[in-house]
C-alpha cells in the first residue's frame, strides 16, 4: 500500500507551533514518496471544539503552503473527515468488538474507582483498573457502564519507532482502557484508531507527547484484525529554558507569525529544520525539503525554539524574493501601518520596497521602516541626536543647494538626479557623504537609512524637495 499519512488537530484554538511542525513533517514524507496526506477533524469535545476554530486552522495551513488530498473541505473516499460526524461508526465498532468478546462492560461507579485508586496510592502503587469486570459477561442491561478493552495480561508491547527506535512496554503495566464512556461518548484512544484503519493510514507522525497512548492504540488495532500503521514521534519543542514551549516564551500560534511579517518560506524552513539538519545547510527551498527531509532522520531530544534564527531565516527569504513578490508580500502591511496606497502611488511602493529589502527583518519591519515614505511631514518622529548631528553648520546651505539642483533635474529617475547631484559636488567641491548625511536625515528623521537615491525614489519629487527646504530651516549654527 502505498503511504498514507495525516494531521488531526483538534478545533480548540488556534495552530500551535508544535501542530504545525507535525503537519509539515507528514505533508514532506508525503510528497517525497507520492503518498496521501489526510486532513482529519478531531473534535469529539463539543464544548471546545469550534467550526471558527477549524476555519481558521485550515487557512493556517495553507498558508504555510499546505495542501491536502483528502479532508473536510476537499472531501474523499473515506470520510467524513471529521470525528462529529462519523458517531455511528465508532458505536458499530464497539459492537462489533463486544460481539468478538474483545472487549467488555464495567458498571464500576465513579466511586468505586476513586476509591480503589487512592488505596492503591496509599499501597505506592500505580492506579490502575482492576479488570472486576472483565469475565462477567455483562449484558446491556446491567446499569450505568462504560466499555472497555482486553488489554493482554503478560508479554512486551514493541514499538518501532521511526525516530526514538525500539520502545518495549510490559504489558502488565497496560490497564484495561475505556473505549466508550458511561454517557455513551467514544474516547479519544478508541476513535483514532478507528478513523486511522477506516482511512488507510500507513504512517502515524504525531508529537511525542502521545509515546504513552501508542501501546494501547497498538492492541486496539490488533482486536479490530486491523494492520498497524508504522509510527514516529516527533519530540516537543522547547522554550530556550529548556523547558516545553509555551506562551510564556512568546508566540506559540502559526498565525501570530505570519501576523508579525514572518515569510511563508522561512517558517516552513524553520519548522522543517527544528531537530533535523542535512550538514551545514541552513536555507532550504520547499523543492529541497520534500526532496531531502526524513522522518527517520528527526532527532529524538525536543528542539530549542530560537527566535534569533527564525529573524534571520525570515531576513534571508525577504532578500531572496523578487522585488516584485516582495511588493505583494509587503503591501497588505504597508496599508495596515497607514499608507492609502492608490493606483498612482504603485511605482512608489516598489521604490520603497526595493530601498528596504536588504533592511528589513520582518514584513512588519518593513512597514514600519517605510513611514518616512507616506507619513505627513508632521507625523515624522525626529531623531534629535541624529538632528544635532547633521543638521548644523553649513548643513543649510547644502540642502538647499541640492533642492535646487534636483528641482532642475529632467526626470525623476536616479540617473537623472545622479547627474545633477555629481554636478552640485563639483560645484560646492565636497564629497558625497556630506550630501548624504543631512539629506538622510531631513528626508527621515533618522541618521541611517536607506541610500541617497533609493530616499529620492521612495519619497517622490514634492515631498523630498519640501523636506529637504525644511531641513534646511532646522539647521543651528
Amino acid at each position: 500500500m502505498s503511504l498514507r499519512v495525516r494531521f488531526a488537530p483538534s478545533p480548540t484554538g488556534h495552530l500551535h507551533i508544535g501542530g504545525a511542525r507535525t503537519a509539515l513533517s507528514n505533508w514532506l514524507e508525503a510528497r517525497r514518496e507520492g503518498g496521501v496526506f489526510v486532513l482529519r477533524i478531531e473534535d469529539t469535545d463539543p464544548e471546545r471544539s469550534k467550526r471558527e476554530h477549524e476555519e481558521q486552522i485550515i487557512r493556517d495551513l495553507r498558508w504555510l503552503g499546505l495542501e491536502w488530498q483528502e479532508g473536510p473541505d476537499v472531501g474523499g473516499p473515506f470520510g467524513p473527515y471529521r470525528q462529529s460526524e462519523r458517531n455511528d461508526r465508532y458505536l458499530a465498532v464497539i459492537d462489533q468488538l463486544l460481539a468478538g468478546g474483545k472487549a467488555y462492560r464495567c458498571n464500576a461507579t465513579a466511586e468505586e474507582l476513586d476509591a480503589l485508586r487512592a488505596e492503591q496510592t496509599a499501597r505506592q502503587q500505580d492506579p490502575q483498573y482492576d479488570r472486576r469486570n472483565r469475565d462477567k459477561n455483562l449484558g446491556p442491561d446491567c446499569g450505568p457502564h462504560t466499555v472497555r478493552i482486553k488489554m493482554p495480561l503478560d508479554g512486551v508491547t514493541v514499538i518501532d519507532d521511526l525516530i526514538k527506535g525500539r520502545i518495549e512496554i510490559p504489558n502488565e503495566k497496560l490497564d484495561d482502557f475505556v473505549l466508550l464512556r458511561s454517557d455513551g461518548t467514544p474516547t479519544y484512544n478508541f476513535v483514532v484508531v478507528v478513523d486511522d484503519w477506516d482511512m488507510g493510514i500507513t504512517l502515524v507522525a504525531r508529537g511525542d507527547d502521545h509515546v504513552n497512548n501508542t501501546p494501547k492504540q497498538i492492541h486496539l488495532y490488533h482486536a479490530l484484525g486491523a494492520p498497524v500503521p508504522a509510527f514516529a514521534h516527533l519530540p516537543m519543542i522547547l522554550g530556550p529554558d529548556g523547558s516545553r514551549l509555551s506562551k510564556r516564551h512568546g508566540h506559540t500560534a502559526l498565525g501570530q507569525y505570519r501576523d508579525m511579517g514572518i515569510l511563508q518560506e522561512a517558517m516552513l524552513n524553520y519548522l522543517a529544520r527544528l531537530g533535523w539538519a542535512s550538514g551545514d545547510k541552513e536555507v532550504f527551498t520547499t523543492e529541497e525539503l520534500i526532496e531531502m527531509f526524513r522522518l527517520s532522520d528527526v532527532g529524538s531530544s525536543g528542539a530549542r525554539w530560537d527566535m534569533d534564527k527564525l529573524l534571520w531565516l525570515n531576513e534571508t527569504w525577504i532578500r531572496n524574493l523578487s522585488l516584485a513578490e516582495l511588493t505583494d508580500r509587503a503591501r497588505p502591511f504597508l496599508e495596515a501601518a497607514g499608507w492609502s496606497i492608490t493606483p498612482a502611488e504603485e511605482p512608489r511602493v516598489v521604490e520603497v520596497v526595493r530601498c528596504l529589502q536588504k533592511r528589513a527583518r520582518t514584513l512588519v519591519d518593513l512597514a514600519e521602516q517605510a513611514r518616512f515614505a507616506f507619513e505627513a511631514d508632521e507625523a515624522m518622529i525626529w531623531d534629535e541626536a541624529a538632528v544635532a548631528k547633521n543638521l548644523k553648520g553649513d548643513a543649510a546651505k547644502i540642502l538647499l543647494a541640492l533642492a535646487q539642483a534636483l528641482e532642475g533635474a529632467a526626470s525623476w529617475t536616479e540617473a537623472a538626479l545622479a547627474t545633477q547631484v555629481e554636478s552640485l559636488l563639483a560645484e560646492l567641491g565636497i564629497k558625497l557623504g556630506k550630501i548624504a548625511q543631512p539629506t538622510r536625515v531631513a528626508l527621515t528623521g533618522k541618521g541611517v537609512g536607506p541610500g541617497l537615491y533609493e530616499m529620492f525614489l521612495a519619497v517622490g519629487r514634492e515631498t523630498t524637495l519640501r523636506r529637504l527646504r525644511a531641513g534646511a530651516a532646522r539647521t543651528t549654527a
